[in-house]
């Protein structure tokens, strides 16, 4: 009996605590009213809590907002809810992430800076014979070989080394008639006439410059003289010394005045012939250094200058041939020799080529080695030497000055548009999209053009997660720029119908009437927060502006057509959205900068759907707003009233256009099912 009554006592403990904690779980469950709910709830329990109207989206296409369940007029698919959208602050572009967001999005920043960057060209080409550095040993009289000493190519031979052993009865002629003439001009002496001495000094000459002109050296013409006899063989001998690259002919062959024999090529001076691209062409100048390798000497890389940039374009390659010079002292570089070069160009902020080595120097436009540190000739070639700066080069400290970059994994590219993620300096929650214009792409960084101030945070990692979270909820982002549209798949089946964008000169859309009536409600606030401004009136303005959001959630786009109901969803969404900043704006001047994201959507708007069943609208543009860059607005008046300057400059502007009254479309009303 006892232990039945302590069960029966235990039982109703357990019980007891089981009722404790369903109510607390329960209390723990219930909604905690706001401060501001208290004194309701206390005098009518049963008052249940006024719900936020909820939006409803398509997980394919999230431009779509609707504020009942529903199907996609796109893809079909059913509607999910969206979460409340707690940035109505925020820009067209903007978004904010905790810090908790931006620890798991790994996000990384760092300041737009101007540093000294270097752009690498690379390169590939051949090394080839100096043009300069060629000779060419050939008959310069008939006659017959009948000795070559070098009788195979790739001999190296010295200035002056024996080559040819050549018959010719025309030499003979040529010695004898020398002989004649020295004969003839010693027997005249001194005791003849200034004529007769004349003439036989003349007629040796000759007979000198006759030999000469047909290949006898000074030495060999005076060996003949002294010996005094004539012969029938004459020695050619090497013009330079090189190398043999090229026999063209035999022992007993028959040649005739300018017959080729030999080819011989310095090979202690070398080109390099390289290909560049037409992209790469604007880092190229005469002058530059060039390194580069190959293959039969991989640990050591070898340099030059550029001494030529071809002046036309290869058609069939699309690359310019550039030529480098090069000493080849030790031999190591063969004609032939595949090359891999490349070129360091530090880029000034104006896409000019700094040369810190060739500030002040003066260079020969045919034999870039040759430099000089004040104005004369050519050492090579006697030409007058140039400026460095005449040929494109410029110094560190130019006015060009360094360039503003970017890190390269800063910016999100997409054909010729770049969508970089700014932080805010005074908000590290706060990130904001920007278009920019990029510059050349250098090592390690991007030039930038436009679009971007030195010290600006950029997002250099998650960048990709920011845009992609923007596209999410149908913001303007780098796969959608103006609108924040998804772009399209095409999914076999969905038969979805491509709608119009309202970005790109707005088309007129049909609308019914009703549509066009709620449309000009919401002009109508529009309008009077245009009046609030241009009056400096910042309360009126924040008042009219609030009443907008309320207006627009009371249109009823059901009468529309599927694709006219993207369209005007887009739309409202950036009226909201430009509302949102509008109502939170800390001061006019902000308010001023909201205003004209609500002007463009608005005029984008009334030039899609009209203005009204009635009234037009004007659209007006102030090209001084905003420090010169333009801004426009709507009214109804024809005389300007300024909402960017107020009383400062309320007539400033003038009329663009006039927007025309919507039409009423019964077809429209018939399309949609």
């Amino acid at each position: 009996m006892p232990e039945l009554m302590t069960a029966k006592r235990t039982g109703a403990a357990l019980v007891a605590a089981l009722g404790v904690f369903a109510l607390g779980w329960y209390a723990g469950q219930r909604p905690t009213p706001a401060p501001g709910e208290h004194a309701a709830v206390e005098g009518n329990e049963h008052v249940p809590h006024a719900k936020k109207a909820q939006t409803w989206t398509c997980s394919m296409h999230p431009q779509i907002k609707q504020p009942d369940p529903g199907q996609c007029p796109i893809c079909a698919m059913d509607l999910i809810p969206l979460a409340d959208d707690a940035d109505g602050d925020l820009g067209p572009r903007e978004l904010t992430l905790s810090a908790t967001a931006r620890k798991l999005a790994r996000l990384q920043v760092e300041p737009a800076t101007r540093i000294p960057v270097h752009r690498e060209v690379r390169m590939v080409g051949r090394i080839d014979y100096d043009e300069t550095a060629l000779a060419t040993i050939s008959a310069w009289v008939g006659g017959r070989l009948d000795r070559l000493y070098v009788d195979y190519t790739g001999i190296a031979v010295k200035e002056g080394d024996h080559m040819v052993w050549m018959y010719s009865p025309d030499i003979l002629s040529a010695q004898e008639e020398l002989i004649q003439a020295q004969r003839a001009s010693e027997k005249v002496g001194d005791a003849s006439g200034g004529l007769v001495r004349a003439t036989a000094g003349a007629m040796l000459a000759a007979a000198r410059d006759k030999l000469r002109l047909w290949g006898l050296t000074a030495e060999q013409i005076a060996e003949v003289e002294t010996r005094g006899s004539a012969s029938d063989h004459i020695q050619i001998n090497a013009p330079i010394g090189g190398v043999v690259i090229h026999k063209s002919a035999v022992e007993g062959m028959y040649v005739k005045t300018g017959t080729p024999i030999y080819q011989i090529a310095d090979l202690s001076r070398l080109w390099v012939r390289l290909d560049a691209y037409e992209s790469d062409l604007a880092w190229l100048r005469y002058g530059q250094d060039v390194t580069f390798t190959v293959e039969g000497q991989p640990a050591r890389t070898f340099s030059g200058r550029i001494s030529f940039i071809d002046p036309l374009l290869t058609d069939h390659t699309r690359t310019v041939k550039i030529r480098v010079n090069v000493m080849n002292e030790d031999g190591a570089l063969k004609p032939g020799m595949f090359v891999r070069a490349s070129v360091r160009a530090q880029v000034a902020a104006a896409g000019k080529v700094v040369a810190p080595d060739l500030v002040g120097k003066w260079i020969s436009p045919m034999h870039p080695e040759v430099i000089k540190d004040a104005p004369g000739n050519c050492d090579v070639c006697g030409m007058a030497l140039v400026k460095a700066e005449d040929l494109g080069f410029t110094g560190p400290g130019s006015e060009d000055g360094a360039p503003l970059v970017i890190p390269l994994s800063a910016p999100l590219i997409t054909g010729r548009r770049a969508v970089v993620y700014v932080q805010d300096p005074d908000d590290e929650s706060r990130f904001s999209g920007r278009e920019i214009a990029l510059g050349p792409r250098t090592e390690g960084h991007y030039v930038v053009d436009s679009g971007l101030e030195e010290g600006e945070l950029v997002v250099t990692n998650g960048s990709f997660k920011l845009d992609s979270a923007l596209q999410i909820v149908a913001k303007p982002s780098m796969m959608s720029p103006g609108t924040g549209e998804a772009p399209h798949a095409s999914h076999e089946g969905e038969g979805a119908t491509p709608s119009p964008d309202p970005d790109s000169a707005p088309e007129r859309l049909v609308t019914p009437t009703a549509f066009s009536a709620q449309l000009e409600k919401v002009f109508g606030h529009y309008l009077q927060v245009q009046k609030g401004l241009a009056a400096d009136d910042l309360e009126a303005g924040k008042t009219a502006v609030q009443a907008l959001p309320r207006e627009l959630a009371t249109v009823d786009e059901t009468a529309l057509s599927a694709p006219t109901q993207v369209v005007w969803i887009r739309l409202r969404d950036q009226l909201r959205l430009a509302a949102g900043r509008l109502k939170n704006a800390g001061n006019i001047e902000s308010a001023r900068e909201a205003f004209e994201a609500l002007s463009d959507a608005g005029i984008r708007t009334a030039k899609t759907f009209g203005t009204g069943p009635v009234n037009p609208l004007h659209v007006v543009h102030c090209p001084m707003a905003f420090g010169d860059k333009g801004a426009d607005w709507l009214q109804r008046e024809e005389t300007v009233a300024n909402p960017y300057f107020g009383a400062s400059m309320l007539r400033c502007g003038f009329v663009k256009e006039t927007i025309a009254p919507a039409e009423d479309g019964k077809r429209e009303e018939h399309h949609h099912e």
